[in-house]
């Protein structure tokens, strides 16, 4: 073998003893490991049964805000889906019919909102970018699945339930510049 200095290094391979050949001090060490690891106190949780703890400032399941009177808050302008880095939110946008905006405080709303939760890092974006504070990201975990299909968010599963609003008074407030 030659060396950087133009030198030659000669290596000699050591023979191996009679222990060393059977493999026993490698195997009790193993051992030794093994037991030692059966009276440390466990890291994982019994999930569902003890749910482990979150900070304050998590991001979980998308929701989509209602109002006072129960009516969306989302007015469809794009900003959630255009801020979005990975870009997982799909939003179509619609005019309300003649007649329609007596009910509804907004002339455009979203016929199509999608999120797909397999793309979606939670950074959070789309929550600072909403004008109308429509979109809010909740504490909730996403639940598992077997399909791909089933981890696009619609409407039916964005939309807060008139009865079940999130409650997000204790969110940390917005920075405004």
């Amino acid at each position: 073998m030659q060396s950087l200095t133009n030198r030659s290094t000669v290596v000699h391979k050591r023979d191996m003893t009679f222990v060393e050949r059977l493999y026993l001090p490698a195997i009790i060490g193993g051992m030794v490991i093994t037991i030692k690891h059966l009276f440390r106190k466990k890291v994982t949780n019994k999930y569902p049964e003890v749910v482990r703890d979150f900070t304050p400032i998590y991001r979980g399941v998308h929701v989509l805000k209602r109002d006072e009177q129960g009516r969306e808050n989302c007015t469809a302008c794009g900003l959630c889906a255009v801020t979005c880095p990975a870009e997982a939110i799909t939003m179509i946008a619609a005019e309300r019919q003649p007649g329609e905006e007596n009910l509804y405080r907004e002339e455009k709303y979203a016929s199509t909102y999608e999120i797909n939760m397999l793309r979606c890092i939670f950074c959070g974006l789309c929550e600072d970018a909403c004008p109308k504070d429509a979109i809010y990201l909740t504490d909730r975990l996403i639940d598992a699945k077997y399909s791909r299909k089933s981890f696009i968010y619609g409407k039916d599963k964005l939309v807060e339930k008139v009865d079940e609003r999130v409650d997000v008074s204790k969110r940390k407030k917005k920075y405004t510049i």
